[in-house]
């Protein structure tokens, strides 16, 4: 199975592919994808990315490869207002509002398009989240987040939402009491050891708020940073200046990158619902 790569609306879509797949630039990433190429027959289980505050769909490529390649279709979000060149809103409660709102709609886009939706089967959909990505996810999956105030924010969510991956996420908005309350999809969380931005000890915190503490799973990666889950930069993008590319000392970031998205894959099968579906593929 080959990856077919295409622009959705403000998403970067990922999906199974029969026609061959050729190295292509995109920008400094090099992506083994057949562009444009058709969508493979078949009914897939969709996975939603979102991405961290200022981030890129592409700087999690190394995940939504893997995913389509095993048959997924996997729609990594642009989110407008905080995003790479387009950062005005980061640090606001506009922006927390908005990107569970841009989430959804996504979502909706997609079961609503005449040629993806019919390709999208009735499995859970999965929603995999870095930093305030993970915030995303959280809660258009049905969290209630609050303020810095403790007011609630009003976000969107969305009940097809059915399995989230948490990739060092930001929990601040969800210590308040109930918060998790209402969420029912079983959750694979991962931290890293060395992340002074979503410390592992305030992610348990908030996770031990959802009502079936069994249906979450926490794993601590060992020695890596917050960043270490952004897919590995190219060498000429690896200077002291550019925070995402630095890991601390002694990680692996390509070996990592060999390994996370197998993990993430085999916890959608097991635990995600998802068995059946991609068993199929």
């Amino acid at each position: 199975m080959f990856a077919g790569f295409r622009q959705f609306q403000q998403a970067l879509l990922h999906y199974p592919c029969e026609q061959a797949a050729t190295p292509t630039m995109f920008g400094p990433y090099e992506l083994d994808v057949c562009v444009e190429g058709p969508l493979a027959p078949g009914r897939f289980p969709l996975v939603l990315v979102s991405h961290g505050s200022g981030g890129s769909p592409l700087l999690y490529r190394s995940i939504s490869l893997h995913l389509a390649r095993q048959g997924c279709i996997v729609a990594a979000l642009k989110h407008a207002g905080n995003s790479l060149g387009d950062d005005a809103l980061a640090d606001t409660l506009e922006n927390l509002r908005n990107r569970p709102r841009q989430l959804v709609e996504l979502l909706e886009a997609l079961l609503a398009d005449r040629t993806v939706g019919p390709a999208i089967s009735a499995a859970p959909v999965t929603a995999i989240g870095h930093s305030l990505g993970g915030y995303t996810a959280l809660c258009a999956a049905g969290a209630q987040p609050s303020s810095r105030a403790h007011d609630p924010i009003p976000v969107a969510h969305h009940s097809r939402i059915g399995a989230l991956v948490l990739l060092a996420p930001a929990c601040g908005p969800f210590l308040a009491p109930q918060a998790l309350a209402a969420l029912v999809a079983p959750i694979l969380a991962l931290t890293a050891e060395h992340d002074a931005l979503t410390p592992d000890g305030e992610i348990r915190m908030a996770l031990a708020g959802v009502a079936e503490p069994d249906r979450v799973t926490i794993r601590t990666v060992p020695n890596a940073g917050h960043f270490s889950f952004l897919s590995p930069f190219p060498k000429q993008m690896h200077h002291p200046g550019f925070a995402p590319a630095q890991d601390p000392s002694g990680f692996d970031r390509e070996r990592f990158h060999q390994w996370l998205p197998q993990l993430i894959f085999e916890w959608m099968r097991e635990r995600g619902g998802l068995r059946r579906v991609l068993d199929r593929v």
